[in-house]
């Protein structure tokens, strides 16, 4: 029989970096995975100045390397080309980077866990110097047990 579930979790602030939110995320959504025993899971993080990725769960390094990478690429402070500043200077880097990683995910669930791989993890990467807590509507759906 097809099950269907959705809800909405908060993922705690934290400071403009990548961070690995996987523990969290399970935290909130254990209970709500249970009942599949094969089915997919999307994650929409209900923001435009961070975004949601897959990554290294092991090595810290490759969150802070994905850091400089973003900033490098997406430039930032006054001698940037951008116009919408209406937030700062963090602004529309922010969307930029937002854009360029996602605000989604999915996931397949297999006997009630998200059946990610051995060395991946979900991050968080906040692209702001002042963030707030983060939203994300979590839905699944697929077959019971």
């Amino acid at each position: 029989m097809a099950h269907f579930d959705q809800r909405e979790i908060t993922i705690k602030a934290r400071k403009r970096g990548c961070h690995l939110v996987s523990s969290e995320i399970q935290q909130q959504i254990g209970p709500m995975l249970r009942p599949f025993r094969i089915g997919m899971c999307n994650m929409f993080l209900q923001h435009t100045s961070a975004g949601l990725t897959i990554n290294e769960n092991a090595d810290p390094d490759v969150r802070t390397d994905m850091e400089t990478f973003l900033n490098h690429v997406v430039p930032e402070g006054r001698s940037a080309p951008w116009v919408h500043t209406a937030e700062g200077d963090d602004d529309m880097p922010a969307h930029v980077k937002s854009s360029m990683l996602g605000c989604s995910l999915d996931i397949p669930v297999t006997n009630g866990r998200l059946n990610l791989g051995t060395w991946q993890g979900i991050w968080l990467c906040e692209h702001r110097d002042s963030a707030s807590p983060r939203r994300v509507v979590v839905t699944c759906h697929g077959i019971g047990h």
